[in-house]
Parts: C-alpha cells; structure tokens; sequence
C-alpha cells in the first residue's frame, strides 16, 4: 500500500473503508471517511484503489476565461486544503490549480489568480505583515480585478479586516475568508465559505468584509463588515457574528444568490487609494478588578493605549492618575467597553467624568480590537494631537455604529 490509496479494513467482524496514511508502530494509520484516524494491523487491510491525483503531481489549470477575474491573496489560510498523506496532516494549497481541483464549484463563479503571500497561522500576524497584504491586495486592484479574496485563519481574522478597511479606499469587494473547521472533516465549513465569499467578490459590494457561515446549516454565509465583525465561538461553523449592526449581506447556498443591505458601501464609490501607515507602538489593555496602576509602567514609551473598559467605560480610581501621567507625557488614551452592546458614556458617573478630565477619549461603541487597529493608522498617519483626536472620534470605515462626527 501507498500513502492515499483507498483501502478496506477488515477488524473484529467490522468492515471500514478509509485512506491509508502511513505505518506507524507496527500498525498501519488509516483515515476513516468519518475523519478521523485510526491504527489497525496491516494485514487487516487490502487496498481497493488509487487516488486519482497523487500526491506531488502537477495540476492542470483549466478556466472559464469568459467569466470575471478574482484575485486570491493568501496568507495561509483554509479556503482549500488537502490531506498530506504521509504525515496525515492537512496542508493549505496557495496554487489557482490546486484550488480548483479541491474545490470544483469555484470554476463556476470566476476566473482565478493567485498570490501566496504567507503560509503562518493568524496568531502570528503583526502589523508589518497587514502593511504586507495591503499593498499586495492594492496592486490586484490597480491590476483591475473585479474583486480580492484574502485567506486567513479566523483566530485573528477580524483583526487585519480591520486593518485593511482602514488602509484601503476600495471600490471593488475585499473578502476575508477562513474555515472552523479543516478540510479532511466531514463538517468542514471550508469549500461553501470559499464558493461564497468568491461569490461576494464579484457581487455589488465596495468595502472590506469577512464572509463565513450564517448559521450551523449549509443554507448561507454572512457578509459582515470589516470594522463591525467578532469571532464569537471557538469551534462552530457560524462564529462570525456582526457587533451593534445587522450584517450587510448575505449568499444563499448553493443558488449563490447576493443580497446586500442599504448600509452597504456599494461597487465604485470611491476611488482606489493606499494609506498604509502604522504606528505599532500601541497597545490593548483590558481592566479588571485589582489591576495594579504599576502595569502602566510598561507602556511609557508607547504612542497609543485602548483601554476595554467596564460597562459604560470604567477603570478602577487608583488607574485614573497613572494614565493622566501617561497622556501628559504624549500618549494618546481611548476608552472602549467589554460589553459587546452599546457604546462608552463617561459622563455618568463620576469615574467616567475624572476619566474625561484626565484626558481619556471616548471609543463610542467601537469594538476594542477594532479601536486599536484604528489606533495604529491614525497615529500612523497623523501628528497633530487635535487631528488624532477627530479622527478616532469620526467615523471612517463603518466603525461606529452611528455615522456621524463626534466633538
């Protein structure tokens, strides 16, 4: 037997179909169509066939030129990945013919180019890789494609959502899109949210959004905004969840059928352009009860600090001078809240109004993540402290819930 032939396995009176892997200890690893994996006697196996692509060999790249171009960017995402028959591991494919092969459906909808930027798991992504993807997702633009797919782990997906909506004025869809759930499962939520967020890329849309599953069923995935989208569970198909607004479009499966909300930025509405400037010297710092004001020394050198509040946008007392010192010395401070709902009113109580005196900024209803994304590009992009301070208060990319100017 080979690695990826498709053998019978015969075991205490049980017959099982499954792939074998590789032997291991004496036994042979065999993965069952269930996926999962499982170690039996080699004897106990016979193989019935071969794979059709082996492992290794070259694609061939067939494509619809007729239909329009979508550009994948990928930086190791899941949007098409295969079973490495020798270790038993799944491996994320960046090449368009690969793609295609494991995913079929997608030649149905566009033409595809591809570009492997990284191959890292999103808990590595840093702000330097984000200025990375922006420039390359702004070249496809200026190229001229009808739309941009950038996969990506979803640990940390709404993150560089965030961070491309802010340096990026586009008016072709950017659509961020993973999987929960890899692609040797049979639940794999993989192919459907690549057929559908390649579907949104070519629809309507002009803005930065994430594109997964609405619900546990195969039925739709959400079109969520860049700047207004949390991963909201650890595991299941539909953990992208919209924050403080109704997502701004959904695709029907398998009709692939588009429909988009008023509020969504609509296909050339604004004119390309790349601001892609950060201030990485900002940091996200969450409260809590018995927080010591001494952990501020840490950040003194730093240009930028979100603070994820309590309820209305609180910290404890003892904190309150530490971070006048801090804002006094030149660092910018903005409040947001830990409660997923409404927005940051320091003008309640009295910890809010010392907040205020000192010099804290109200974050509205922004996201923390999202505050400190902005962050980075407006101190990236600006010196001025009364400039700063307008344009964490305004919104810019869909951010704060309600669309109007701040103080």
């Amino acid at each position: 037997m080979k690695s990826g032939d498709i053998v019978r396995c015969e075991y205490g009176g049980t017959s099982r179909k499954g792939t074998y892997i590789t032997s291991r200890n004496g036994m042979s690893v065999i993965k069952l169509d269930s996926g999962y994996n499982i170690g039996i006697p080699p004897q106990s196996c016979s193989s019935v066939e071969r794979p059709v692509i082996e492992p290794g060999k070259k694609l061939e790249l067939v494509q619809d030129k007729n239909l329009p171009e979508l550009a994948i960017v990928s930086t190791g995402g899941t949007i098409a990945s295969r079973i490495d028959y020798r270790t038993g591991s799944v491996t994320s494919q960046s090449d368009a013919a690969a793609i295609l092969h494991a995913i079929p459906e997608l030649k149905k909808v566009a033409n595809f180019t591809t570009r492997s930027l990284y191959t890292i798991l999103s808990e590595n992504m840093t702000p330097r890789i984000w200025q990375e993807l922006a420039r390359a997702v702004f070249e496809e633009i200026q190229r001229g494609v009808t739309g941009v797919i950038v996969t990506h782990g979803t640990d940390t997906m709404t993150y560089t959502a965030a961070a491309l909506s802010f340096m990026i004025d586009t008016p072709v869809p950017i659509i961020l899109v993973g999987s929960q759930r890899s692609a040797d499962r049979p639940s794999s939520d993989n192919a459907m949210n690549a057929v559908c967020a390649a579907r949104a890329a070519r629809s309507d849309l002009g803005e930065v959004a994430v594109v997964m599953h609405a619900s546990t069923n195969d039925d739709a995935c959400s079109i969520h905004r860049g700047t207004r989208v949390r991963k909201m569970h650890t595991s299941q198909r539909d953990a992208f969840r919209s924050i403080g607004i109704p997502p701004i479009g959904t695709v029907a499966y398998p009709s692939l059928e588009v429909k988009l909300s008023c509020d969504a930025a609509r296909r050339n509405s604004c004119k390309p352009a790349l601001h892609d400037k950060l201030d990485e010297r900002c940091a996200l710092i969450a409260f809590h009860p018995g927080i010591s004001p001494d952990i501020l020394e840490a950040y003194e050198r730093y240009h930028g600090i979100v603070l994820s509040g309590t309820g209305l946008g609180h910290v404890c007392t003892e904190l309150i001078p530490n971070l006048k010192k801090l804002i006094d010395n030149g660092t910018t401070i903005m409040m947001t809240s830990q409660c997923l709902n409404g927005k940051v009113c320091d003008r309640v109580y009295d910890t809010g109004r010392d907040l205020l005196e000192a010099g804290v900024i109200e974050g509205g209803d922004m996201l923390p993540e999202v505050a400190l994304v902005k962050m980075m590009w407006v101190l990236g992009n600006e010196k001025d402290k009364g400039r700063v301070r307008h344009l964490l208060l305004t919104d810019l990319k869909g951010e704060c819930n309600r669309r109007r100017t701040h103080g």
